[in-house]
């Protein structure tokens, strides 16, 4: 389990993160003021779509405006790279000092790093967030296809052993047993790491993997409210109510 202000990452229902994915500070703010309103457990704000995020100045008046509206509702930064389904290329380097220093203001909870970033960069960035008091996800994203069983379940391990607080994995399925193959791996993954880990299958085909996270070991999930970040997201509203429902069969 792994808390965040008050929320328990990995303890009972899968908590439901909801992605602002503005280009403009308004429209991110805009963004923010609306999930306050449908309530998530925690909220990412999807630097890559940004359109000021090469400007240090620009993201930190963000970050702050964004924290005061969020109150105590956990702040995960992600910059998420083109070759991982993201808006923008940035410079290894300048990805670097970008979470390190998103990390070190004080307005965010969380944040993500890509784990082909490197394994050296990967563990120096988490050294840096961590000694500001930052929790890190490690992710990797897979938009072609579903590894097998074996290489899903390696790629959750190594994130651990580089020093993620919770690994994650997003998958496309080409079939519909692709979506079997995340679910194992997610179980055995989450039976076999002492963390919680977030997995997804990707797409309308892998919708069930959003919604069956409690009982095959996914602590958390992505929902909408207005546009999405990544295909086969749901509905805030109808994901709270079938996580609900699943949950009291449990």
């Amino acid at each position: 389990m792994v808390k965040i202000r008050d929320i328990e990452i990995g303890n009972g229902i899968p908590k439901i993160c909801v992605p602002i994915v503005g280009k403009t500070e308004a429209e991110i703010l805009e963004m923010a003021e609306e999930i306050v309103k449908v309530g998530a457990d925690i909220v990412e704000w999807r630097g890559d779509w940004y359109q000021d995020i090469m400007s240090w100045d620009a993201v930190n008046g963000t970050a702050k405006k964004l924290r005061k509206i969020l109150g105590n509702i956990p702040l995960l930064f992600t910059f998420r790279r083109e070759a991982e389904g993201g808006e923008k290329e940035i410079e290894p380097q300048l990805y670097c000092e970008l979470i390190q220093k998103i990390a070190a203001t004080g307005f965010v909870d969380l944040v993500d790093i890509e784990l082909f970033t490197g394994d050296k960069m990967v563990c120096d960035i988490i050294d840096k967030v961590h000694q500001n008091g930052v929790k890190v996800i490690v992710s990797n994203h897979d938009f072609h296809q579903t590894p097998e069983v074996e290489e899903i379940v390696l790629r959750l391990v190594k994130m651990r052993e580089l020093g993620a607080d919770i690994p994650k994995i997003a998958v496309m399925p080409n079939v519909k047993k692709d979506v079997l193959t995340l679910l194992t791996a997610t179980e055995m993954a989450s039976a076999a790491l002492n963390c919680p880990v977030i997995t997804m299958s990707m797409g309308s085909a892998g919708a069930i993997s959003r919604l069956a996270g409690e009982v095959f070991g996914s602590a958390l999930t992505f929902g909408t409210v207005g546009k999405s970040s990544a295909p086969g997201q749901i509905e805030v509203g109808d994901l709270r109510t079938v996580l609900n429902i699943i949950h009291k069969q449990l």
